[in-house]
C-alpha cells in the first residue's frame, strides 16, 4: 500500500511516497515541470533522478565522499530528518542581462546520519526551479569529522549515452579548446558547462554555482556509457579538496529547457550564488573599453620595452584621444610596467608598482581623467602565484593611489608552484583573494586564465567579466576560430557567465603585420558580436586606426548592461539572434556558422509604436573570402507587428539599434522596412554563389 504525506507550502507539494520497500523523497518546481526524486539504495547510500517535462533526464545517479585516511561517506545512511521549504522574491543585480531576477524555487533538505559507529553527518540540499536544479551537500561541524581531506566527490550524472553534446575535454589548466559536437557516448571527460540535446528534443547543461574554496568539477564519461562522473582539480598530492567543518560545497547544477534560447535566459547560476557583499556599489560601472593589446598579437608592438613598445606614454595619450572621442571610457594599457621580458622567458618576474621609462602612468592617468577615459591596469602573474602575491597588496594600493578603477589580471604559462593547477582548490582561493582586495580598493577585475564563471558576480559585483575561452586573439597567432565557434558558446561557456571575448576587430585580414592569419567573420558579424557574446566590461578591440568607418557607429551606441535580454532565435552551433533593452532602446544581434543563412526574425519584442531601425548587415558582396569587410548600413521604420528577414553570409552576421519613434526627428523620411526585406531573396543567391568555407587563408 502506497503513503503520501503531502505538505503544501505557497503553492508547492512535497510528496513522499513509499516504492518497493524504499521511501523515494520528491520535490518537484514551482510550476511542476522539474522533479527531483531522492532515494537510499544499494546499502543505503544516496541516489538521486530528475525530470523534465515527463522526461527522464537523469536516471538513478550516486553521491557521497570518498577521504583521504578516513572510510568513505556514501553509505549505511539513513534519514534523520527532512525539511522542505519554498521562496519566491525579486533581486536586482548590480549590473547584468537583466535588471530584475526573480528568484523562485522549492527546496528539499535531507539531513544524513551514518548507521555505523562513527555516526558522521552530512546534509543535501536540493533546489528546484522552473529553470533547472541545483544540489550541493553540507557537512555541519561534528566531533567525528572536523579535518578532511577528499579524494573523491563521488556525484554522477547518469544520462542518455545518445544525448547530443556540445563540449571541450576537461583540462586542468585551460578552457581555451574548440567545441566538439558529438553523441554522450563519444565524450571522455569535460570541463563544464557541457550543454546536451536529449532525444526528446529538451536540452540541458552541466555546470556548478558558487565554486567557492573547492576544486573545480570536470567530468568523466564512465566507459563512454553516458555516466558522467565528478572529477575535481587535484593538489599535487593527489587530494581533491581540504577542508574541515562545517562545510559546504559548490552547487550542482543543471540548467532545463525546451529550447536552446531559454539556457541563456536562465538565472539559475546567479541565484544559487549569495548576495552582494559590498555595501556600496556605486563605483561598479559597467563599460567599453579601448585597449594597448591586439598590436602586441598581431606584432605590431611588443610588450616589453625596446623600439616596437605598445605601452608608451604617447601611445596612450593617443588612444585616450580616441577613446574620449568615441564614448569609450576604458583604456586598457599592456606591458607598461617592468619585468616582460621574464614573462617572455617562461619565468614570469614583474614588478607591478615600476612603469618602464617611456611609460608615464601619471600623466596618462591624469591625461585620461581630464578627457573622461579611465585607464584600465594589467597584472600579468605569469601564473607565478608566489611572486604576484607577494606584491599584490602594494599592487593594488598602488592603482587605487592613482584612482585607477579596474584591472585586467593574467595568469598564462605553467603554474608556479609546479604540481599546482589554474582550476585547484588553491587557485580557487587565490582568484577570490585577487577580488576581495580588489573590491577593498574599489577595483574591477576582467580576470584571463581564470577559474571558470559560477555566478560568483552576484555576490562580488566587482568581478565583472573573464576570459576562460579560447577568444579572439587566437585568429593573431594560431588556427583561426572556426564560424561555428560563436554559435555554440553562449550555450555553453557564456552560461557560466559574461566573457571577454574581445570583439570589434575591423581589419579582418591585418596582411601588414601577420599575412597568414586572420580572423573568420565578416564584419558585421564582430558588431553582432556585442549583443551576443554578454559582458559588462566589452572590448573595443582592434587598432584606432581601422576604426575610421561609419560602421563604428554601432559600437559607439550599443549599451554593455541590460535590462532585459531576449533569444529571438537560435539553433546550437548554426546560428544565434539575441535582442536587449537598455533604457527605451533595444539592440539585435545575430549570427551564424559557415553557412549563409535567412533568418525570419519577428519584432514583437518591441512595444506598440512606430521604430526607427539602425541596421549594419553583410552587403549583397559581402563573402567570408572575397569580400569580408563589405557592410550595408542603412535605416528603416517599422513596428512590433513587423517581421525582419536578415540574410547572413558565411560567418556573416546583423547588427540593429531601434529607436523609439518619438525619439526621431522625421520618420516619414526613411522607407519601411518591408523595402530592406525585398532584398533578401537576392542577397541570399548571392551569398550561395560565394566559395564555401574553408580554414584557410588561402581559400
Amino acid at each position: 500500500m502506497k503513503k503520501v504525506l503531502v505538505f503544501v507550502f505557497i503553492s508547492f507539494s512535497f510528496l513522499l511516497i513509499n516504492c518497493s520497500n524504499k521511501d523515494i523523497l520528491t520535490i518537484q518546481s514551482p510550476d511542476g515541470n522539474v522533479q527531483i526524486q531522492f532515494l537510499l539504495q544499494d546499502k543505503n547510500q544516496p541516489f538521486y533522478r530528475v525530470y523534465y517535462n515527463g522526461e527522464q533526464i537523469v536516471d538513478w545517479s550516486k553521491l557521497g565522499f570518498q577521504f583521504r585516511y578516513k572510510p568513505a561517506l556514501k553509505k549505511d545512511l539513513e534519514i534523520a530528518e527532512y525539511q522542505t521549504n519554498s521562496r519566491d522574491t525579486i533581486w536586482k543585480p548590480v549590473w547584468g542581462q537583466k535588471n530584475k531576477v526573480r528568484n523562485n524555487y522549492n527546496q528539499l533538505l535531507v539531513k544524513l546520519k551514518e548507521s555505523s559507529r562513527l555516526e558522521r553527518r552530512f546534509d543535501l540540499i536540493f533546489r528546484v526551479y522552473n529553470d533547472g536544479i541545483g544540489f550541493r551537500y553540507v557537512l555541519p561541524d561534528q566531533q567525528n569529522l572536523q579535518r578532511f581531506e577528499i579524494t573523491s566527490e563521488e556525484t554522477e550524472f547518469n544520462l542518455n549515452k545518445d544525448n547530443i553534446c556540445w563540449w571541450i575535454p576537461a583540462n586542468y589548466d585551460s578552457y581555451e579548446l574548440l567545441y566538439n559536437e558529438t553523441d554522450l557516448k563519444q565524450v571522455d571527460s569535460v570541463n563544464t558547462p557541457i550543454t546536451m540535446q536529449t532525444k526528446e528534443g529538451h536540452f540541458l547543461s552541466l555546470h556548478e554555482a558558487a565554486l567557492t574554496d573547492y576544486a573545480g568539477m570536470t567530468l568523466v564519461n564512465k566507459n563512454n556509457a553516458g555516466l558522467l562522473t565528478c572529477d575535481l582539480v587535484p593538489w599535487p598530492d593527489g587530494v581533491k579538496v581540504k577542508a574541515e567543518t562545517p562545510f559546504k560545497t559548490p552547487w550542482r547544477t543543471i540548467q532545463l529547457a525546451s529550447k536552446p534560447g531559454d539556457l541563456i535566459e536562465s538565472s539559475l547560476i546567479v541565484n544559487l550564488n549569495e548576495p552582494c557583499k559590498i555595501s556600496d556599489t556605486d563605483w561598479i560601472k559597467p563599460m567599453k573599453y579601448t585597449g594597448i593589446w591586439w598590436g602586441m598579437h598581431i606584432d605590431k608592438y611588443t610588450w616589453h620595452a625596446g623600439d616596437k613598445h605598445g605601452a608608451t606614454t604617447e601611445n596612450a595619450k593617443q588612444l585616450i584621444d580616441f577613446s574620449a572621442k568615441h564614448n569609450t571610457p576604458g583604456m586598457l594599457v599592456e606591458g607598461w610596467n617592468v619585468g616582460w621580458k621574464s614573462w617572455l622567458s617562461g619565468n614570469n618576474v614583474q614588478n607591478y608598482t615600476k612603469p618602464y621609462d617611456d611609460f608615464d602612468i601619471k600623466e596618462v592617468v591624469e591625461y585620461g581623467r581630464k578627457n573622461g577615459v579611465n585607464l584600465i591596469g594589467h597584472h600579468e602573474s605569469g601564473a607565478n602565484i608566489p611572486m604576484y602575491e607577494r606584491q599584490m597588496q602594494a599592487a593594488f594600493q598602488y592603482y587605487a593611489d592613482l584612482g585607477v578603477n579596474a584591472v585586467k589580471t593574467g595568469y598564462a604559462g605553467g603554474m608556479r608552484p609546479q604540481g599546482m593547477y589554474h582550476h585547484g582548490q588553491w587557485m580557487v582561493n587565490h582568484y577570490r583573494k585577487v577580488v576581495k582586495l580588489a573590491a577593498r580598493h574599489k577595483i574591477m577585475i576582467d580576470a584571463h586564465e581564470p577559474i571558470k564563471p559560477t555566478g560568483i558576480r552576484r555576490t562580488w559585483p566587482n568581478m565583472m567579466t573573464r576570459e576562460g575561452v579560447r577568444g579572439m586573439e587566437y585568429n593573431a597567432w594560431a588556427a583561426s576560430n572556426p564560424p561555428e565557434h560563436t554559435t555554440i558558446l553562449p550555450f555553453t561557456r557564456v552560461l557560466g557567465g559574461p566573457v571577454d571575448y574581445t570583439p570589434g576587430i575591423f581589419d579582418l585580414t591585418f596582411d601588414q603585420y601577420k599575412p597568414d592569419n586572420r580572423v573568420l567573420t565578416t564584419l558585421a558579424k564582430q558588431l553582432a558580436y556585442y549583443v551576443v557574446l554578454y559582458s559588462p566590461m566589452q572590448m573595443v578591440a582592434d587598432l584606432p586606426e581601422n576604426y575610421d568607418h561609419p560602421a563604428f557607429q554601432f559600437i559607439e551606441n550599443v549599451a554593455v548592461d541590460w535590462d532585459t535580454t531576449m533569444v529571438i532565435d537560435a539553433e546550437i552551433g548554426d546560428y544565434v539572434v539575441i535582442a536587449r533593452k537598455a533604457g527605451d532602446e533595444w539592440f539585435l544581434g545575430g549570427i551564424t556558422d559557415e553557412h549563409p543563412r535567412r533568418i525570419n526574425i519577428p519584432l514583437n519584442f518591441l512595444t506598440d509604436g512606430s521604430w526607427l531601425a539602425e541596421i549594419y548587415c553583410d552587403a549583397p558582396e559581402t563573402g567570408l573570402y572575397e569580400n569580408p569587410t563589405a557592410i550595408e548600413i542603412a535605416k528603416y521604420t517599422t513596428e512590433s507587428s513587423k517581421k525582419l528577414q536578415a540574410a547572413l553570409s558565411t560567418s556573416g552576421g546583423i547588427a540593429i539599434r531601434f529607436i523609439p519613434g518619438e525619439k526621431v526627428k522625421d520618420l516619414s523620411k526613411y522607407e519601411s522596412i518591408q523595402v530592406y526585406n525585398n532584398k533578401s531573396d537576392m542577397k541570399m543567391e548571392n551569398f550561395k554563389a560565394l566559395k564555401i568555407y574553408s580554414n584557410s587563408k588561402s581559400q
